[in-house]
């Protein structure tokens, strides 16, 4: 069986439709939500980890674009640079799990891994390149 991790994003018009239990019922995949973050009627973002057979990811990934859930490969883990790192906060406006904030004591940037969802929007918005991704 086939492993494959992908984060799915889902836009306001699509948010709350059942889209992904076709993934099950018509491609008999097995997925697990790693993570999620979802807003009815605003937007959605998935961690997914799909597994079966290679074909049939191949058929469910088409069916997900065709109802238009933009698909990445998910990243492996986000690092960041504690010592490039100039804690401006550019990477916690485009972060929508919030799992990159700013102390309100300190003005230092935290990172909470358990909240984020792979879906590497920091990474292009860092002025210092200090958030890259490792695989």
């Amino acid at each position: 069986m086939k492993k494959r991790k992908l984060v799915l994003s889902f836009p306001e018009k699509i948010v709350t439709r059942p889209i992904t239990y076709k993934l099950v019922k018509e491609f008999d995949l097995e997925f697990s939500i790693l993570r999620a973050e979802i807003t009815p009627d605003v937007e959605g973002k998935m961690l997914i980890e799909l597994g079966g057979d290679d074909d049939q990811i191949g058929k469910a990934i088409k069916y997900l674009e065709n109802a238009g859930v933009t698909i990445q490969e998910a990243a492996k883990d986000i690092i960041i640079d504690k010592d490039s790192c100039v804690d401006c906060g550019e990477c916690t406006s485009v972060c929508i799990t919030q799992a990159l904030k700013l102390d309100s004591k300190t003005g230092k940037l935290i990172f909470n891994k358990d909240k984020c969802i792979l879906c590497e929007l920091c990474l292009d918005c860092c002025p210092v390149r200090a958030i890259r991704v490792k695989m």
